[in-house]
């Protein structure tokens, strides 16, 4: 199995955060304003207020994104977290996963939390073996979610 490779944002990548989050969203819900601004925006939504979007490369191909939004100087939220079908079960979600918990840590955070959906219990597992707990949800977040997590370093 040839090694998954973790990089971080440049304006050539950002097509896939794109594309590769459309499929999923797409699949399980509808595409909502914020997550149009989000995917088709992430410099200026995400990493202009202190967040970052990492994708995973395998097999030459770039296969998984995900993103921190950052809450203040303490807190991200993990969010559009995905990875290609044709690379699930391969364990690049958790690498992925794994690396933007890292890249929050070494930013000073000690809490990142998510937001989620019980339909997507393969991601809710994952997120489990990363670590996260499960906290209560505050109402009128994000209309799909019905789960809230969290990751305290």
């Amino acid at each position: 199995m040839e090694k998954t490779i973790i990089h971080l944002y440049t304006p050539a990548l950002a097509p896939y955060f794109l594309s590769i989050n459309q499929e999923w969203i797409e699949k399980y819900f509808a595409m909502e304003p914020f997550d149009i601004a989000q995917l088709q925006k992430p410099q200026e939504t995400i990493r202009d207020h202190g967040g970052e979007v990492l994708f995973a490369e395998w097999e030459k191909e770039i296969v998984g994104t995900v993103a921190l939004k950052k809450i203040d100087n303490t807190q991200y939220e993990l969010i559009k977290m995905g990875v290609s079908p044709k690379a699930q079960g391969k364990n690049i979600g958790l690498l992925l996963g794994n690396a933007a918990l890292e890249w929050a840590k070494v930013q000073g955070a000690t809490k990142v939390i998510l937001y989620s959906n019980s339909l997507l219990s393969p991601a809710i597992a994952l997120y489990r073996k990363m670590g996260f707990q499960e906290t209560p949800i505050e109402s009128g977040i994000y209309d799909r979610c019905d789960i809230k997590m969290e990751y305290i370093f």
